[in-house]
């Protein structure tokens, strides 16, 4: 045999094929999607800024998907669980977590902004100001707290599954699922109906998904092309301040709270990364709500866990709009000259810990949240937003990504303290041993055994990984 012959049942894989491999890669794409829209848009600026509707296009699929999916999760989580009173359990756990680390942010930013004072020295006159411009959004009256969590209850069952919030998803699911878990033998034909319900939506969430790269394409270019880079060379050092802070909330808090469980921070930053560069794009959380789900299950979280506390986060665990809420009212203090005392800016704090509950990850969302601050305090006039709406995109895709990311860690925090993440599997997933996807080009991965006890090893799972048999592709979106 030559020494050019391939060994009998091997195959030489062509060159070609080795290029097409790592392109087949979804995080490869979106990269390639997010340079290319910024080239186009810093290239040829107007028609970047018209292809804004190829990333609201995608990020209003994922949207139609993200109630049924929630829903269907949720349901079969808590009905499947057989213990009501752990529902609530962890429900308490997570919101006590997502106050505490809402504070941290807050505070973080707050010491943050008081001692670079990137609005130092700018003396923008309050009377040259306008509210003209800013979206209506901005300019309108905003919610009480009352108010807010009486929108938590919908019209009627069905109409929390055909509106935009995920709070009234989120009732309605942990009610249908209590009723379930309650009508005993009467409600399993209907248990077993969501589960492959949820299975035909992942399915469909898989197909949605390959237009991520077209999405991130589309948004980066309408950003670079509308607002052009020139914007940030005068208001840099916000920009640049708000991303390092981010960083170091990530880096720091975030890594000491894995660390804290026994995990690793920057692992579990590779293993999302295709997550990651979809929200670098779109400047949304949302279109990686699903994909989340599924992929914190497979790293061994525990269905219940990661149907209740992740949809939550949603609203409650903003921590990159946390940052940036109080960054972003301290910087137009500055600007306008207005010296906020200690007492003032705490009782900010104190407005803001409510103004941005409820603050999808819609993008924009975030400078909506900064606006009902304002409204909300006799400070800063809301008519100062216009100092900082042109940069606000800049800054909304680090609120995106740090919110990702401290959902992310919050998901799999809870589950440990509850008793419900497989750990061994965990650590395993994060160390690339338990692939997400069976095998390259592989559209379904096995569904990781969360329910089982921790510590115990998916015996099941991964020999369906190796074998290529069945695989359920609820576990599946990428």
């Amino acid at each position: 045999m030559s020494r050019n012959d391939a060994a009998p049942g091997t195959a030489a894989a062509p060159p070609r094929r080795r290029i097409r491999r790592p392109l087949s890669l979804l995080y490869v794409q979106c990269l390639i999607g997010v340079l290319a829209g910024a080239a186009v848009g810093w290239l040829w600026p107007s028609f970047g800024a018209e292809l804004k509707p190829l990333g609201d296009g995608f990020i209003a699929l994922v949207r139609m998907m993200i109630a049924p999916v929630i829903f269907c999760t949720v349901v079969h989580g808590i009905a499947s669980m057989g213990n009501a009173r752990a529902v609530g359990r962890v429900s308490l756990k997570a919101l006590i977590y997502f106050e505490v680390l809402t504070t941290v942010a807050m505070v973080i930013g707050l010491i943050v902004v008081n001692v670079v004072q990137p609005g130092s020295g700018l003396h923008v006159d309050p009377s040259t100001l306008s509210t003209k411009g800013l979206p209506p959004e901005a300019t309108e009256s905003h919610e009480s707290f009352s108010a807010f969590v009486l929108a938590m209850i919908p019209d009627t069952l069905l109409s929390a599954l055909t509106g935009h919030e995920i709070l009234p998803v989120l009732l309605v699911s942990v009610l249908f699922g209590f009723g379930l878990n309650a009508s005993g033998d009467a409600g399993a034909g209907i248990t077993q109906g969501i589960e492959k319900l949820s299975r035909i939506l992942f399915t469909l969430i898989r197909w949605i998904m390959r237009l991520a790269p077209i999405g991130a394409f589309g948004s980066m270019a309408f950003t670079i092309g509308n607002y052009g880079l020139d914007t940030l060379r005068h208001l840099f050092l916000l920009v640049g301040s708000f991303w390092l802070t981010a960083l170091f909330f990530v880096l720091v808090v975030l890594g000491a709270v894995m660390r804290i469980n026994g995990l690793r921070l920057l692992p579990f930053l590779r293993y999302m990364k295709e997550e990651l560069l979809i929200v670098l794009g779109t400047s949304s959380s949302e279109p990686v709500l699903p994909r989340m789900m599924a992929k914190l299950q497979h790293a061994g979280a525990s269905k219940p866990v990661v149907g209740i506390t992740l949809p939550a986060g949603y609203s409650f665990n903003l921590d990159g709009t946390a940052i940036y809420l109080t960054m972003g009212s301290v910087f137009l203090a500055q600007a306008l000259g207005i010296d906020l005392s200690l007492t003032q800016q705490l009782s900010m704090l104190a407005v803001m810990l409510l103004t941005s509950k409820g603050a999808a990850g819609v993008t924009g969302s975030g400078f909506i949240a900064l606006a009902a601050t304002l409204s909300a305090v006799p400070h800063v006039p809301v008519a100062a937003l216009a100092l900082i709406f042109g940069i606000d995109r800049f800054m909304s895709e680090a609120r995106a990504l740090t919110s990702v990311v401290g959902n992310g860690v919050a998901t799999l925090a809870v589950a440990k303290w509850e008793g419900q993440l497989d750990e061994e599997r965990a650590k395993a997933v994060l160390r690339g041993e338990i692939p997400y996807c069976a095998a390259p080009g592989a559209d379904d991965t096995p569904e990781p055994q969360a329910g089982s006890a921790p510590g115990t090893k998916p015996v099941e799972a991964d020999s369906a990984a190796e074998t290529g048999t069945d695989r359920d592709p609820v576990a599946a979106v990428g």
